[in-house]
Formats: C-alpha cells, sequence, structure tokens
C-alpha cells in the first residue's frame, strides 16, 4: 500500500521517507526529545518494510509497540499525532484510565477500534470529495442552470433557438459564477431526511446497529422521497454539490479502503497508561486495573473486532502508550502486555532553552500564532529576544513551584501577557506594539511572586 505524505513532503511517498527524514519532519512541529523521535520513526518505518515481504512472513512481523514515557506537556501526544498526520494514518487518543472511572459505562476497550475505523471512514471519504470536487461543482451548477433557464423545446443544434439558449445559458454562469445570482431565491427538490440510527447498550458494551427505520418502513417514514424546498443560489449550489459528492463517491470502497488502512496504518495512542498499572488489590477504587490490562491485551496481541463497516484485523496496529509513571512503573503492568510494547523510550523534561525553542522554532509556534491571530485587527506585535526569555524563564519558574505541567504552561503565560493588547485589539492605536522583558515582567511580575496566586492565574 503507498501513501503519499500531505504538506511540505507532498510529492514523496511514504516509501521513500527515511527514518532520518521521518525525524525531520517531526522536528519541524516539536522541540527536542530525539530519542521518542527516532523510535517512533523507526516504528514507521519498519511498517514500510513489512509491507516489502512476502505475505506470508509480512503476517507474522508484529509491530514493535512503544510506551513513552514522561511528565505531561513534554510532547508525547504531539509526537503520535504528527507522525500519524505524516503517514495519513487514522490516529485515535484514548485514555487508559477512562476504562476503570467508577459510572463509566457502556464502552469496552473494543470501541478503540470502531472509534478508530470511524476516523478512516472519514478521511477516506474526505479524500474521495477532494478527488471528485471538480466534477462535482460542475454538475451542481449544472443542475442548478436547469432550475434558473429550464431546457424547454430549443430546437435542434443548428437552430437559432439553440443558439440563443446557449448564449443566454452561458451569460447566467458567469453570473452564477460571480456571485451575482446568489440572492435569488429558486425552488429545488431535496430529499427528506433519513431516520435516525441508534447505538444499542448490551453487557458487552456498545454494539453499533444500522437500524434505518425509513428503509424498513417506506410508507411511515417517507423513504426516498423528495419535497420542494426554496432556499438562495448560493445556498442551492451548495446543497447540489454536496449531493453530487455523495453521488459520485462510491461508500462501499471508501469502507474497504478505511478498514484496510485501519488494518495497515492505524494507531492508537492509549495515553495515562501508568493510572491502570499495578496488580489487583482485592478491593477500593484500583480492582479494575488488571482486568482493564487483560481487556486491552487481546486488542494489542491481535484479534477481530466486528465494526459496523465489517471485520477489522488488530494485529498490524501500531499502539503507542504514554504515562508520567510517577508512582508506577512499565514493569507494574501485567508480564503479557509488558511483552507487546517492546520499546521503551524516556522524554525528558524540558529546560527553560527548550521553552524559548517552542515559543519560535515550530511552525506554528506560539508567537507566530499570536502574531498572524492580531494582525487579522491590523495589530502588529513584535516580541523582542529578551521578551521570549522573559517568557521562558517564568514558564520555567511557575512550573518548577506548582505543578509541572510542561509546554502547556507557555500558554497560559502568554495569554496573560497578551491579554489588555488581546482586548484592545479593534480599537488599539497605535496599531503596533513592541513586547519587551519589561512589558512581561510589568504584566506578569506581582503574579509570579505570590505564590498562592500563581497557582490560580497561571
Amino acid at each position: 500500500m503507498v501513501i503519499y505524505l500531505s504538506g511540505e513532503v507532498e510529492a514523496v511517498k511514504l516509501d521513500e521517507l527515511t527514518p532520518r527524514q521521518i525525524v525531520a519532519e517531526l522536528d519541524k512541529h516539536v522541540v527536542g526529545q530525539d530519542k521518542a523521535k527516532r523510535a517512533v520513526a523507526i516504528a514507521l518505518r519498519n511498517r514500510i518494510r513489512r509491507q516489502k515481504l512476502p505475505p506470508e512472513m509480512a503476517q507474522d512481523v508484529i509491530p514493535k509497540n512503544i510506551i513513552m514515557i514522561g511528565a505531561t506537556g513534554v510532547g508525547k501526544t504531539e509526537i503520535a499525532r504528527r507522525l500519524a498526520r505524516l503517514s495519513s494514518s487514522p490516529f485515535l487518543k484514548v485514555e487508559a484510565s477512562k476504562f476503570t472511572e467508577v459510572g463509566y459505562v457502556g464502552r469496552d476497550v473494543e470501541s478503540m477500534v470502531r472509534d478508530l475505523v470511524e476516523i478512516a471512514i472519514d478521511m477516506v471519504r474526505e479524500e474521495k470529495i477532494r478527488e471528485v470536487a471538480d466534477k462535482a461543482a460542475f454538475n451542481a451548477e449544472e443542475r442548478l442552470l436547469d432550475v434558473l433557464l429550464p431546457p424547454t423545446k430549443i430546437g435542434s443544434s443548428d437552430d437559432d433557438n439553440y443558439d440563443q439558449f446557449q448564449r443566454t445559458r452561458e451569460k447566467l454562469r458567469q453570473q452564477l459564477r460571480d456571485g451575482k445570482l446568489n440572492n435569488r431565491v429558486v425552488e429545488l427538490e431535496v430529499k427528506e431526511k433519513t431516520f435516525p440510527s441508534f447505538e444499542i447498550y448490551t453487557s458487552q458494551g456498545i454494539e453499533e446497529m444500522d437500524i434505518n427505520l425509513k428503509d424498513m418502513l417506506p410508507g411511515i417514514f417517507g423513504g426516498g422521497r423528495t419535497k420542494m424546498r426554496k432556499m438562495r443560489v448560493d445556498e442551492a449550489i451548495e446543497y447540489l454539490t454536496q449531493e453530487e459528492q455523495q453521488r459520485l463517491i462510491d461508500m462501499d470502497q471508501v469502507a474497504r479502503l478505511a478498514l484496510e488502512r485501519v488494518e495497515q496504518s492505524g494507531i492508537i495512542f492509549l495515553d495515562e497508561i501508568d493510572k491502570i498499572a499495578g496488580r489487583e488489590s482485592g478491593h477500593g477504587p484500583d480492582v479494575s486495573r488488571e482486568g482493564v490490562q487483560r481487556d486491552l491485551l487481546p486488542i494489542i496481541e491481535g484479534t477481530t473486532v466486528n465494526t459496523r463497516y465489517g471485520m477489522v484485523r488488530t494485529d498490524h496496529i501500531l499502539f503507542i502508550a504514554a504515562g508520567a509513571f510517577h508512582v508506577s512503573k512499565p514493569s507494574d503492568l501485567i508480564p503479557e502486555l509488558q511483552g507487546r510494547f517492546p520499546i521503551r523510550v524516556e522524554l525528558e523534561s524540558l529546560t527553560k532553552e527548550d521553552f524559548k525553542r517552542i515559543l519560535t522554532e515550530p511552525k506554528n509556534a506560539l508567537i507566530k500564532q499570536y502574531t498572524a491571530l492580531m494582525e487579522t485587527e491590523g495589530v502588529k506585535i513584535e516580541f523582542t529576544e529578551d521578551a521570549i526569555e522573559a517568557l521562558a524563564n517564568y514558564a520555567f519558574a511557575v512550573n518548577e513551584r506548582t505543578e509541572n505541567i510542561g509546554a502547556r504552561r507557555l500558554h497560559t503565560i502568554v495569554e496573560k501577557v497578551l491579554d489588555e493588547i488581546s482586548f484592545e485589539g479593534p480599537d488599539l492605536e497605535p496599531k503596533y506594539r513592541k513586547i519587551d522583558a519589561a512589558y512581561v515582567d510589568r504584566m506578569l511580575a506581582n503574579i509570579v511572586k505570590d505564590q498562592d496566586l500563581s497557582k490560580y492565574i497561571l
């Protein structure tokens, strides 16, 4: 299976991307954490290698699942998410601790795979929509022109009436494309909405059933019936385009491709895996921990899950588990589960220098985001070097004195620094602001000095 990459490496096929190039792409979005990047790059490359093996050997090559060990906010989720985007892989993040919460009923561990399939369906459908976009737009335009200028008896192609009709139609087409007919009201034949499907709860969790009562009882729910509806031309072209897109897409093919993509390149990110580490204590809230591990085991080892689109094998889904492991360790997991995560990688805590780089280096770095946001209102803000240094110092200091939430602290710090500018944005005069260390100190110093206040504000 060949997957084409998105973004800046669009011209490169996934099977031509080396581990070093994968790391280079991840470097554009995540600062540091080279060990974790290397681990996921090798795991992705091994997938590509496996697909080039003879089928009888490929089926026995299991994924090298990974456990990422590190505090919150150091980049565990972002590395996995960016890897999935890079390889156009269906990606699902799920918190393992959710399966142990009292009162959290109705979802079993197999629901992860069903959710991943739904994500893959959406991915493939969007890809197919892009493929048929031009054809759908043209068909919708033709249908709307038929409404605006019904093709009455116009004679043969060599008739004057025919030529006049075509000229008028092309004038309408141009007006339609120029938006000059947007406010005009037309009457379209639209399909009635289908009756919704249901989710039925059973002792095994949620079993999804496509019960479409409209199809079963068309006499009652009007299956396949249409009705006339008035709408503006701009609304009509949007409705017709969507209808044409759905008509041009083969949903059976979408489902087949989605199931294949889940099986061959799906990624499930199991967060908070440390919260279910431990053996049965026999009582209290921890009693379900080992039970959840044993429920997860067959999914990770490889089993068949029934979904609304068909059966899915989980043998080659890549599982990336993550946790802080402050009060537990990977060896506290049951041995069978440990064996299914052969790669362990520890992520490093963020330094002041890392904070500075996070603020400025990634493609969508925080400073770049806020600068672009304010520019939408004509406000130009400039962060000096000493301002970035000050922001990094404050984030690092607050993390040390209160809860360490890693890079997420920067969002809180920068938001507080830009509070006045963001509020005054539309009315700000002049439309230029330089953010230096003195400005950062003025906005944050009193809050940081008051430790009790900083716990709540920053």
